[in-house]
């Protein structure tokens, strides 16, 4: 009798962590066109602007933030229109007007693209 293996990636963690692994090996941030990184957790969103050739962060926004958490009702999807709006304006407040974007491996609907829609309307550029 054959002994089935499992696949590497059987769990949803595993799976989102291949997609990012395979979405970081094309995009990468510059000075000029930093990469903006979103992590999304059951509760909270997270997204940064990261300078990659630095290894430095240089403008980040969350639902844990006390400037957000104030601010926090409503859907999770709204929530993370709130962060991207927020990560847009601080950015372009720092001079950044074009990133590329890294969904993190999560798939873009829901609250990752309502994440990057907000930031587009903020005036970033990806």
């Amino acid at each position: 009798m054959r002994v089935m293996r499992k696949s590497r990636a059987d769990t949803p963690r595993a799976r989102r962590l291949h997609r990012h692994r395979r979405v970081r090996a094309k995009v990468s941030g510059t000075p000029q066109r930093p990469r903006l990184a979103v992590f999304r957790s059951l509760a909270h969103i997270y997204a940064q602007v990261i300078d990659d050739e630095r290894a430095h962060t240089l403008v980040s926004a969350s639902t844990l933030e006390p400037a957000l958490r104030d601010r926090r009702e409503g859907t999770k999807t709204e929530q993370a229109r709130l962060v991207g709006r927020t990560i847009g304006q601080r950015a372009r407040e720092r001079g950044i007007k074009a990133v590329v974007f890294d969904r993190g491996g999560f798939l873009y609907h829901g609250r990752v693209a309502a994440l990057a829609d907000a930031a587009r309307d903020a005036g970033l550029k990806f």
